[in-house]
């Protein structure tokens, strides 16, 4: 198939559901792709490390590994090994990936939007929960198809072999599908494009909607017409959608035309979007924080971001091209110039010329006003009332009646969550309690995923026993399936309550239209 014509093809499709569904249409999509996603990684893994013949047991793996150190060592690894922690530039990927990745997380609307979306009380939790989840994503693949492309690079049944793998073809992002190819044929290639289908599709439509939000909301109806009705505002978001899918569609194809793949975008994105990290951070966190503070930090970020990398790449490598700006100490000078301008410039300017941000604003923007809820108690109240007294059987001087009255439904089950929700931004004590609880989350796992345990290992210079490489893919077996309870499981045990009731409502409907 045509490589254009697929990348118009995706967002077509995407936008089509995303216009249909909305919001609710991306969650109920990202479930379903996350199940897929999870069965298929277990099957990966199982297959890599039990069953398929070419490895089938992390001993077997250890061997092939080891194997391959001694044919094709890795340059800056110890002893060129590939189960070793101290590797030269897994240390600069990491520090362009805690980079990038803020980048990502706090400036992606998505994020943003679910979050808003979310319960108060609850969303950290969420949060949390999701994050230790989607760890497992990397993690799995990483441990399966990363290392078994290189432990299969001298099987006959290797796409590449007899020759390994190029630079290109590693930065294509082309191992995991090599690897699946070789331990699975056809059939491991398929389940290969299926897994990269469903994360298009689901980053895909979360953008959209979060894109399409933003050109609705904080513009259209913002500055272009505030007086818009709920029916413009529709029609403005499912245009913006349009007009979205087009944009990432001709961007794609401008990256493909011009020889950009994904490892020169992975590693470039943190510099272009670093320097609005701690402003947007700083937004929701800091009341300190400017206006002229906040646009300086991020305009700033960018263009030392811009310079640093510009400059590194010209500098080590004596051109500016795109395999140079690809390479990982221009990238690595311009993803830290960019994320430490922002935040310096950010906090001297707002300190400069101080004012103190009131948050109730932020509080307000959504809330309804005080009648609407004191409206919303009174229906809920009268809709009790009305519920008691129709419960209450009518005698008449002659009759009795035969039948208890059918439930009717009242807006009071409606309106508690309603009303849960806006005491909790009257009375925020209970977010204050969640941001701790966001807080110490995020400094712990922090602290333990990027320092605590790898820093030691890189520092040691610790090369993997076979007895520590088992441990380690077993953990990694116990962190896919919690993973998968968490992502899978869980949420159908939080709504069994409403899948109970609608069974009941179904089959009681169906009896009553009997």
């Amino acid at each position: 198939m045509n490589v254009y014509a697929a990348i118009f093809l995706i967002p077509l499709g995407v936008c089509v559901y995303v216009v249909l569904g909305g919001l609710r249409a991306t969650f109920l999509c990202d479930y379903s792709h996350t199940l897929i996603l999870m069965v298929i990684i277990l099957y990966f893994m199982f297959s890599v490390y039990a069953t398929n013949a070419l490895i089938g047991s992390p001993s077997a793996m250890y061997q092939l590994l080891k194997t391959a150190a001694t044919k094709r060592p890795v340059a800056g690894n110890q002893s060129g090994s590939y189960v070793t922690m101290k590797s030269n530039f897994a240390l600069v990927f990491g520090v362009i990936q805690l980079c990038s990745g803020s980048g990502t997380v706090f400036l992606d609307q998505a994020y943003w939007q679910r979050a808003i979306a979310s319960r108060p009380t609850t969303a950290v939790r969420a949060y949390i929960l999701g994050g230790l989840a989607w760890y497992a994503i990397p993690f799995g693949f990483a441990t399966t198809l990363g290392l078994a492309a290189v432990a299969l690079t001298d099987s006959p049944s290797f796409p590449t072999y007899p020759e390994p793998m190029t630079q290109a073809q590693i930065t294509a992002g082309l191992s995991a599908p090599f690897a699946a190819t070789a331990l699975l044929g056809t059939g491991g290639a398929v389940a290969l494009l299926i897994v990269l289908f469903m994360a298009v599709t689901s980053c895909a439509s979360a953008e959209l909607i979060a894109v399409s939000s933003i050109l609705t909301f904080d513009i259209y109806k913002t500055y272009i017409n505030p007086t818009a009705t709920p029916d413009q505002l529709i029609s403005t978001a499912h245009i913006s959608i349009g007009l979205w899918g087009l944009v990432m569609a001709t961007f794609a194809c401008i990256w493909n035309a011009i020889g950009i793949d994904l490892g020169w975008l992975f590693l470039v994105m943190g510099l272009l979007i670093g320097g609005a990290v701690f402003p947007a951070a700083f937004a929701i966190t800091w009341r300190g924080q400017t206006k002229a503070g906040a646009i300086s930090g991020a305009l700033s970020g960018l263009c030392a971001g811009l310079l640093a990398w510009l400059v590194t790449a010209k500098q080590y490598y004596g051109s500016l091209s795109v395999s140079t700006t690809g390479m990982e100490y221009p990238t690595l000078a311009g993803n830290l110039a960019a994320i430490i301008t922002g935040l310096v410039v950010s906090v001297c300017v707002s300190r400069a010329r101080p004012v103190e941000f009131d948050w109730d604003t932020t509080r307000l923007i959504n809330a309804p006003s005080t009648t609407t809820l004191a409206s919303a108690m009174r229906s809920s109240s009268t809709a009790s009332e009305e519920k008691e007294a129709t419960s209450k059987p009518t005698r008449s001087p002659t009759t009795e009646p035969k039948t208890e009255p059918t439930k009717t439904d009242t807006p009071a089950d409606a309106d508690s969550e309603t009303i849960a929700d806006e005491i909790a931004v009257e009375a925020p004590s209970s977010l204050r309690r969640a941001f701790k609880l966001a807080v110490i989350a995020s400094f712990l796992l922090t602290f333990s995923m990027d320092f605590l345990i790898p820093i030691p290992m890189f520092l040691s210079h610790y090369v993997f026993s076979e007895g520590f490489f088992v441990a380690w893919v077993v953990v990694t077996f116990c962190w896919v399936f919690c993973s998968t309870a968490v992502s899978v499981i869980l949420p159908i045990w939080e709504t069994a309550g409403f899948f109970k009731d609608l069974y009941r409502e179904v089959v009681r409907g169906g009896k009553e239209r009997r």
